[in-house]
């Protein structure tokens, strides 16, 4: 297979600090691979504390002495705009750098770059038509919100979606009046590199947009800990979510995490098969697995059970998996070859755990890259580690149930609890069991398909606080509630006799 190479590749990836690129202050590089060869095609910028300490000053600066947290909502909302304008005219363009730099599929990767141009959007739209609540006692007092952006954010994002989650982050944080630190995944920083430009061409002054790329232990941690950033916006797994929520504890810091998922897809007898079918092998096996909100439980129903399996492992057997700048390609290759090894000993784990019914190792005539088979095991117990761990590659485990109280249970029996998905024609089914599943996130009868008015969230170890709507508004704003007093104030006398 020929290895396509996009043209224009930077010489280097830098970070954005006060409207410039630089290098590390040290001089510190990481090697950047791409997944089809594992080859390093680019140096990257290496953030330590020193850097971390630089583009945190200068949003500071940007925040504490700029226009930007001054503008009316309508300004900034004009440049939110022009932001979602540009990115809509550069698509084609992020998803060749996208695919490229994360295996993701090309029509996938596209997709993915037009919804970060919505996210921006949307938020534009939102901080114009935002309104505060007000509250009344008449004749005596007037209460109202007053809203306030809080400071210098810091968003640390992955790498399996990267730009397009990049903008979920930075749409809300910068259209509230914040200004931002980015320190994007190590394994991808490809992509947001182009923020800089984007935002530059838009009309965001200096200051109020910094990247810094870096390993999670160095960059991250760094950001996590200065004192000078109150709020972290984290997207990522659970573990560093732990490390993170113990970082940020002695500063107070207002914290949104997105973490882990192992999300459940629940099917019955009575629903639409075929639609449960294409919606629960999309799930898993859509942009190469690596999605948190995956449904990579699938729970059936014991009288369709052998039936959905043999058709569920005949669509996995089926699916194009190759080059990801193939616009044919379905699945194209892992991120990055640490991450294929960890899914690969979880196929290898799944052998002795459950049926293989598809998959289990490398496509045919693959030979090199980050490329699984979408793989698929059923009979797979509760206990079992690929029933209870987050795999995040393209890795399904099939188990049935005989009742809905024992589809429930399964369904919650997990750490964690982000998305799940019902399929049932019953409605006092579908409204029960998605009131006691836990999870943040249910969609009945429906592919995750997300109005981005709605919550975005998990509950137990799948995250902590909800962004999207007004939800990122909350987050990103200080609430400070004012009283008005309309007539006399009848206080205690205190010290009168």
């Amino acid at each position: 297979m020929t290895h396509y190479i996009p043209v224009g590749l930077p010489d280097r990836i830098r970070h954005f600090i006060d409207g410039e690129f630089v290098d590390s202050v040290g001089g510190e590089t990481f090697d950047v691979l791409d997944p089809v060869s594992n080859e390093t095609y680019v140096q990257a910028a290496a953030g330590q504390q020193a850097d971390i300490d630089l583009a945190v000053a200068a949003a500071k600066r940007a925040f504490d002495d700029g226009p930007w947290p001054r503008m009316l909502p309508r300004q900034r909302s004009r440049v939110l705009h022009r932001i979602a304008d540009l990115v809509e005219a550069r698509d084609a363009r992020l998803a060749e750098l996208e695919t490229f730099d994360t295996g993701l599929p090309i029509t996938q990767a596209l997709g993915q770059a037009q919804r970060a141009a919505e996210n921006f959007r949307f938020f534009a739209d939102l901080i114009v038509a935002q309104r505060d609540d007000t509250y009344k006692v008449p004749g005596r007092q007037v209460n109202y919100v007053n809203r306030k952006p809080i400071g210098v954010a810091g968003l640390i994002t992955p790498w399996n979606t990267p730009f397009m989650l990049e903008s979920w982050k930075l749409a809300p944080a910068l259209a509230t009046g914040n200004t931002v630190v980015l320190k994007p995944a190590e394994f991808t920083p490809l992509s947001a590199s182009l923020w800089a430009e984007i935002f530059r061409e838009a009309g965001v002054p200096d200051g109020v947009f910094n990247l810094v790329n870096g390993l999670g232990e160095e960059a991250g941690d760094a950001l996590v800990k200065h004192p000078d950033v109150p709020l972290i916006s984290f997207t990522g797994e659970s573990r560093t979510g732990q490390i993170i929520f113990g970082n940020a504890a002695p500063f107070l810091k207002g914290l949104s995490m997105e973490l882990g998922g192992k999300s459940p897809a629940v099917v019955f007898a009575d629903a639409d098969l075929d639609a449960a079918l294409d919606a629960t092998v999309f799930g898993v096996f859509s942009l190469n697995g690596e999605r948190c909100t995956a449904g990579s439980r699938v729970l059936v129903e014991r009288s369709i059970y052998d039936d959905f399996v043999a058709r569920y492992a005949e669509r996995a057997k089926n699916i194009v998996v190759g080059d990801p700048h193939d616009p044919k390609t379905e699945v194209g290759a892992l991120v990055h070859p640490e991450h294929y090894e960890k899914v690969m000993s979880y196929v290898e784990i799944g052998k002795g755990e459950g049926r293989l019914v598809a998959g289990g190792g490398r496509p045919e005539g693959l030979d090199t890259g980050n490329y699984v088979a979408p793989t698929v095991f059923a009979d797979v117990s509760p206990d079992a580690r690929i029933f209870q761990e987050e795999i995040f590659g393209p890795v399904v485990a099939i188990t049935p149930f005989d009742t809905d109280e024992e589809a429930l249970e399964l369904a919650n029996n997990t750490r964690y609890g982000l998305a799940a998905y019902i399929w049932t024609n019953n409605l006092k089914r579908a409204h029960n069991f998605a009131q006691s599943v836990e999870a943040g996130m249910v969609w009945l009868n429906s592919n995750n398909v997300r109005d981005l008015r709605t919550p975005f969230g998990g509950v137990k170890a799948s995250g902590l606080g909800h962004e999207g709507g007004y939800r990122s508004i909350d987050f990103y704003t200080d609430q400070q509630a004012v009283h008005i007093t309309l007539n006399e104030a009848h206080s205690p006398r205190f010290g009168t006799k």
